[in-house]
């Protein structure tokens, strides 16, 4: 049993709409203010979660999106964008800037000293718009989450038909649709719409006796970058003297060795050698390099080679659903293994997984309408991505910071007197970068199962595992509860061996949690892996921290907890997540991109030099760093142990205590501030009082793959 968490939110990896043919969709209102005395909050484990209404915001919904199978050259976020700096700023000021929220729904940022109410007309008079939302955020905070009308129950098993539409009824309650996967969870929308008081409804529909749980549909917008913003902007701040990444693009060489969490040996030995980037290939092809151990003082890694001669197996038959943003499954190091999907209730078109990732069409009794068979960027996408993506190399520096006024204000205010040419570069990655963790799926998915199209090609932790993408993430990292819930339920039902959730971020609620444990009651053998979090916080988030979930936090190459992996309360073990700052961007995981699709080329010049994290030059392969990428190695793990149990006689508790006892603290260190930071929290009463700081920040420690599959296979 995990202690028990407080309720909090934390910012994950993350961690990451979909393509759904020409739908009506979910009924929005007007966005309207609360009372100054209306109390904005939520209950998760009986205690308050309090929320206000943001005023620098507005969610938009529109009627309709355009279909999978067409593209638009003017998608409606563009349209919207336009008719608002046409019509919604008088003056020349600052103009609103839009933002997807997946492809039904919109953010409007309201500029300083802009008028709501003004900008809100404008939005509700153009033809294309089905109403604004509140948007809403936690105190002390600036997340976006929006409120639509529509709240999750779950009724007890036991209760009746009868006494379920009593309850509808006596609240004036719609029922919208069961949950197609998940038990006794259901959609309701208040027949008349109710704004931020839905809050309120949702807490009184919770303390109904045999109501299980009540959670508002939240819909939220979760950063799927690598890098934040202003840690962007602090680089230049920083005395710490990397070693210097080159712009340089790399030669096509085998990209194995830059797979430090398989193996640690050759690049840590390449780097006491003092190569530079351009030196790397030849260094890491050397034979001095491939001597294991040699003039290593200490294997950071995860032993995942020495693994591979105990399983050769290496996970075959074993399934793993990646639970995440954009799957780009065609991706030539990932189409060989991918699960083909074999289940009587299965819909037309479903092969290779599913996309929860928009809301469903109304009134449409069809389950196979909920959702889309394609986990992968639809064209519409593709140009909402490309456009950005585009900008960033073909605008002049003056044109691309007054294309993103609010980002190029954020710029100077970390660097007053910044050149513009300075300024926009920061920008450009930024933005690329953004772009890029769009794929987040996908990088998620070649940690875990990757296998070599060529020799320029990457391997996952278990090469032989089979993945079932599903996707829960449209763009701009848009994620709906309910999507979500339904995404879990499907991925059980589809028989995964392993759940991977590189997630986080997500407003902890009570459907989530029992959604979790009803799971795992009625699959004893399936193990769900969720990343720790990466706020650098003593407590890991949700849902690594609910009861039967194994949460993992993140190291980097040279054996330290990566400074943004979340530790202490409810961590279990540790594994390479990367720093793609220390010692430079080869730090971090290499993984399977998304930006080498020719959409996002076309028009451009071949790149000439280093546009980002990227190892070739469109980004079939990046670096990428967080617990997002810790996760899925220990689901890769997790799937080689698997392979080598060909009968199924370990259920997951078994699994579980292998990987705990197998783990280790010998390639850890603890720094000083760690143990200052132990001390204090200790003082406060906030750590265990058998708890030693080793156990505090780095859990069991950091995972084994050759002990673990070795104890599998004895």
């Amino acid at each position: 049993m995990k202690p028990n968490l407080p309720p909090i939110f934390l910012i994950s990896s993350l961690f990451i709409s979909s393509f759904a043919p020409l739908i009506a969709i979910h009924p929005a209102i007007a966005q309207t203010n609360p009372s100054p005395s209306e109390e904005l909050f939520y209950t998760f484990k009986g205690e308050k979660i309090r929320l206000r209404q943001r005023q620098d915001a507005i969610a938009v919904a529109f009627k309709q999106v355009t279909t999978r199978g067409t593209s638009s050259s003017s998608p409606l976020i563009f349209q919207l964008e336009q008719d608002l700096q046409k019509t919604g700023v008088r003056g020349g000021g600052s103009k609103p800037q839009v933002s997807s929220l997946g492809t039904n729904y919109a953010i409007v940022n309201i500029p300083r000293g802009v008028s709501v109410s003004t900008i809100q007309a404008n939005i509700q008079q153009q033809p294309y718009v089905q109403g604004t939302l509140p948007v809403l955020t936690r105190e002390n905070s600036q997340e976006t989450i929006v409120l639509p009308q529509e709240i999750i129950l779950r009724f007890a098993p036991e209760m009746s038909q009868r006494d379920r539409d009593r309850i509808l009824a006596e609240h004036d309650l719609k029922l919208v649709r069961s949950l197609r996967y998940a038990k006794n969870f259901y959609l309701v929308r208040p027949n008349n719409s109710i704004g931020t008081r839905i809050l309120g409804l949702s807490e009184k529909l919770g303390q109904i006796r045999g109501v299980s749980s009540a959670t508002p549909n939240f819909i939220q917008s979760v950063p799927t970058s690598p890098v934040r913003l202003d840690s962007i902007f602090g680089r230049s701040r920083s005395a710490n003297k990397q070693l210097k990444t080159s712009k340089s693009i790399l030669p096509a060489e085998d990209y194995l060795g830059f797979q430090w969490h398989l193996d640690s040996t050759p690049l840590q030995q390449c780097l006491q050698q003092n190569a530079s980037l351009e030196q790397l290939p030849d260094c890491l092809k050397s034979k001095s390099s491939r001597d294991q151990g040699k003039n290593v003082s200490q294997r950071t890694d995860l032993r995942v080679k020495e693994a591979w001669v105990r399983s050769p197996n290496k996970g075959k038959d074993v399934v793993v659903a990646v639970i995440d943003s954009l799957i780009q499954w065609n991706h030539p190091d990932l189409q060989a293994n991918l699960h083909t999907i074999t289940a009587a209730d299965q819909c037309p078109g479903e092969k290779h997984g599913w996309d929860f990732s928009e809301p469903p069409p109304l009134n449409n009794p069809n389950p196979c309408a909920i959702g889309d068979n394609d986990t992968r960027a639809n064209p519409l996408e593709l140009t909402i991505l490309k456009r950005r993506f585009q900008e960033t190399f073909q605008l002049s520096d003056a044109e691309f910071l007054a294309r993103y006024p609010r980002y190029a204000e954020a710029v100077r205010g970390y660097f007053p007197g910044i050149s513009p040419r300075a300024a926009a570069a920061k920008l450009r990655e930024y933005f690329r970068l953004e772009i890029g963790s769009e794929y987040h799926g996908t990088w998620v998915s070649g940690v875990i199962a990757a296998k070599p199209s060529t020799s320029q090609g990457l391997i996952g932790v278990a090469p032989n595992a089979k993945i079932v993408p599903v996707r829960v993430f449209g763009l701009n990292g848009s994620i709906f509860i309910e999507s979500y819930l339904e995404a879990l339920a499907y991925a059980a039902a589809r028989g995964a061996d392993v759940i991977n959730l590189s997630l986080g971020a997500m407003m902890p609620n009570d459907s989530e949690q029992q959604l979790i444990q009803q799971i795992l009651q009625e699959k004893p053998n399936l193990v769900i892996v969720a990343s720790s979090g990466n706020s650098n916080y003593p407590q890991v988030g949700f849902p690594a921290g609910y009861d039967g979930v194994l949460s993992v936090g993140a190291s980097n190459l040279q054996g330290n907890r990566a400074a943004y992996s979340n530790y202490g309360i409810g961590l279990d073990v540790i594994a390479p997540g990367g720093d793609i700052e220390t010692p430079g961007w080869f730090g971090g995981i290499a993984t399977t991109g998304g930006t080498w699709m020719e959409a996002y080329w076309q028009g451009l010049p071949a790149a000439q030099q280093r546009w980002g994290p990227v190892i070739d030059n469109r980004g079939r392969y990046w670096w990428v760093q967080g617990t997002s990428f810790s996760a899925p190695a220990v689901s890769g793990v997790v799937a080689l142990m698997k392979g080598e149990d060909r009968k199924k006689t370990l259920n997951r508790d078994r699994i579980l205590q292998i990987l705990q006892s197998t783990a280790s603290y010998q390639p850890l260190t603890l720094t000083p501030q760690e143990v200052e930071q132990y001390q204090m929290l200790k003082q406060r009463g906030l750590v265990q009082s058998a708890e030693d700081a080793q156990r505090f920040f780095f859990g069991r420690g950091l995972i084994n793959a050759e002990a673990a599959v070795d104890a599998v296979v004895r």
